[in-house]
């Protein structure tokens, strides 16, 4: 037989191996075949396509470079060699390859979708999208086309699309595996917990080894916060792809529960934390080749332990802004002259642009009342929640901007600006405020207490908050320059309401008991305080503390769970104290309020939308001054309308404030009526807007100097 034969022979036998998937196999035949008929392009060609699927890209690269070198009109060859390309990462490149396969074949769905997936990696999302719709015009029932197009959509935040995007490739190929990933993460952003963790698990069956998977499955038992899970699950998608660096990032970042078991330590997990975030920084140290894709998740959960973070947020925050740095350099954003203009730039950016508690305790006083004759206020609206108090936004902004967008289109939109100042209101809260302030994108860039934390941040220059919130020394918990404003600090403006008058016995309230509001998110309730609620049951006697169910409603079970054991501890019967209700609208939670005895601050972490609400209530307010700002929201008002009696110094203290409020009528309705006549001194005070002005103006001006 001579080589020929012989080696279409052998092509034939590889050729059966490769698709049957046994390619270790079809290499090694495809390799002899090669060498007995080197200039035979099918051979080299299929070759090419087996190192391509064992993702061995830089040999499959040669290959097909190979190939085109003496047929540079192969479409598919073109095709393949940017597939290559965007296995080695080689985004530019690999973008270049799929415009020549579209020369060459217009129309060409692979190249398309290729094209949409490059576009994608560069932050362009709305050019991925058109890309993947060119696919669709050629070919409606390309479940590739779909499935990507869905990924862009999920980086936009817009799940509901991202779903039936992916349900529509679903319905073409059942188990195509970007599809079930892209589904699952957008049940998990319309929090449909169970149906995402059901495609998680899904996605895992079908191929289990597969790195994305777990870490899908890592994300959604985060947010069910089932933290040993998720924990497993990110270690599962490190163990099958290293230099998975969003799945390191997360598994820092799980180390610190939302609410926390009745035998949990939570000085353990912060300790944990700690050192997952010190191998964290060692490894980015070792692998610079990772960007903001990493920064999914923030360490929200660290402030509501009552301890100084400055030195582990810091840690956090030099992490940040050195990956962001590195992202920002690779991107070469033009940088113009700052203009000579008579009015100071404010940029406002926040995720919260709509009826939520920073819009209201911030956001709203600055956008309504900074001195347009001096400022232009722009206002960055980094999601896509819409409401009235959006429009109100949009009205009274000199410019807004609204997403979801991805980063490089926001750093786009804000560096057009050119703000001479920069806003952050909450850090913490969601992802994308995070990237951003971790860059330099104005003169001068200022957080505030949305999230009442220091952002760790080493381009952020100034924290905004209080005089009434800060204890003596607090510079030193921050790694910003902290600006007391007068009083409370901002302009509190809440919108008209009318109570309604609530049905007691339908929502399980007994109208004969003293009822004690506990309105606090379950984070906020910290288990070392568990023992004050059985405490207070056994000093009044009969009464009900009157809980909300949040969403999503396994925080609150967790949380109800350890307080059921904690009166068990102590001999009392959770239920006869204890009801929980559904979150109620605006209207029936300030009738409820009118109606209840005492409304409880939780310990450690204070609430001030809700207490705002409690004094325009005339509800009597208890609470224990904590050690940090985040501790001293509602004593820093009680103490502003002359209530520090309310203002207890220690655990036993606020039991027996508590107690008295209830026990004691004559007393109560003496506090009622001190609230009723002080309250009116809190709500849009100017002279915090005026103190803002001042500072703006001034930081302006000596940043223009330098």
């Amino acid at each position: 037989m001579d080589s020929l034969a012989r080696a279409k022979e052998l092509f034939l036998a590889a050729l059966a191996h490769q698709e049957r998937g046994e390619l270790a196999a079809a290499e090694q035949i495809y390799r002899e075949a090669l060498e007995l008929a080197p200039t035979r392009p099918s051979i080299a060609n299929n070759l090419a396509l087996v190192l391509l699927r064992l993702e061995r890209f830089s040999e499959a690269e040669s290959l097909f470079k190979e190939l085109l070198s003496t047929s540079p009109g192969d479409a598919t060859a073109v095709l393949n060699l940017g597939n290559c390309q965007l296995g080695l990462k080689a985004t530019a490149e690999a973008l270049a390859s799929f415009e020549r396969a579209l020369a060459i074949k217009p129309g060409y769905v692979e190249a398309l979708v290729g094209r949409g997936v490059c576009l994608r990696r560069l932050e362009r999302a709305d050019e991925a999208l058109s890309s993947y719709d060119q696919a669709l015009t050629h070919d409606p029932r390309s479940a590739d086309a779909l499935a990507g197009r869905g990924n862009v959509l999920l980086d936009l935040e817009r799940f509901e699309e991202a779903l039936a995007s992916c349900a529509a490739a679903l319905a073409i190929q059942a188990d195509h595996v970007e599809a079930l990933i892209n589904r699952g993460a957008a049940l998990l952003g319309l929090r449909r917990f169970e149906e995402a963790l059901a495609s998680c698990e899904g996605v895992l069956a079908i191929k289990p080894d597969l790195a994305d998977g777990h870490y899908n499955l890592g994300m959604t038992l985060t947010r069910l916060d089932r933290q040993q899970e998720a924990l497993q699950a990110f270690a599962r998608a490190i163990a099958q792809r290293p230099d998975f660096a969003a799945a390191r990032w997360a598994f820092a970042m799980a180390q610190l529960p939302a609410v926390y078991e009745a035998e949990a330590d939570p000085a353990r997990c912060r300790t944990a934390f700690s050192l997952e975030l010190a191998n964290l920084c060692h490894w980015f140290a070792s692998n610079s080749d990772h960007d903001s894709d990493a920064m999914a998740l923030q360490p929200f959960y660290l402030a509501y332990q009552e301890q100084d973070n400055r030195e582990i947020l810091s840690r956090f925050g030099r992490l940040s802004a050195e990956i962001m740095r590195r992202w920002l350099d690779q991107k070469h954003f033009p940088r113009h002259p700052p203009p000579n203009r008579s009015r100071i730039r404010v940029g406002i950016v926040s995720a919260h642009i709509y009826e939520h508690s920073v819009w209201s305790a911030l956001i709203k006083g600055w956008v309504r009342h900074l001195d347009r004759r001096r400022f232009d206020v722009d206002v960055f609206h980094l999601g896509g929640t819409q409401d009235r108090e959006t429009h109100f936004a949009r009205s009274h902004a000199s410019h807004f901007e609204q997403g979801p967008k991805g980063l490089r289109e926001w750093v786009h939109a804000i560096l057009e600006r050119q703000p001479d100042v920069l806003i952050y209101p909450e850090f913490g809260m969601d992802g994308m405020s995070g990237k951003l302030g971790s860059l330099r994108l104005a003169p001068v860039q200022v957080a505030s207490w949305g999230h009442p934390e220091t952002s760790g941040l080493p381009t952020i220059d100034y924290y905004l908050s209080a005089e009434a919130f800060e204890p003596p020394g607090a510079q030193q918990r921050y790694t910003e320059s902290l600006v007391t404003l007068p009083g409370c600090g901002c302009c509190y403006e809440e919108s008209p309401v009318a109570p309604v008058e609530p049905d007691l016995a339908r929502l399980g309230i007994d109208s004969d008991s003293p009822i004690l509001i506990c309105p606090g998110t379950p984070y906020k309730y910290a288990p070392q305080h568990d023992a004050v609620f059985p405490a207070l049951a056994r000093r009044i006697g009969r009464c009900q503390f009157v809980f909300f169910m949040h969403q999503p409603a396994h925080l609150s079970e967790k949380l109800h769970r350890r307080l059921e054991a904690a009166f068990e501890r102590d001999g009392l019967q959770y239920a006869r104290y204890v009801v929980v209700i559904p979150w109620q609208p605006r209207a029936a939670f300030h009738g409820l309020m009118k109606r209840a005895d005492v409304y409880l601050d939780t310990i450690g972490f204070s609430g001030f939308n809700t207490a705002m609400q409690a004094v325009g209530s005339g509800l009597p307010i208890v609470t224990r001054e904590g050690r940090f700002m985040r501790g001293r929201l509602a004593s820093g008002l009680l103490k502003q309308i002359g209530l520090s009696e309310l203002v207890a110094q220690s655990e036993e203290e606020y039991v027996a404030t508590a107690a008295r409020l209830v026990r004691d009528a004559e007393y109560g309705r003496r506090i009622r009526a001190r609230i009723e006549g002080a309250r009116a001194s809190l709500r849009e005070d100017i002279a915090p807007i005026r103190a803002l002005e001042d500072f703006l103006l001034n930081r302006a001006k000596v940043a223009k100097r330098l």
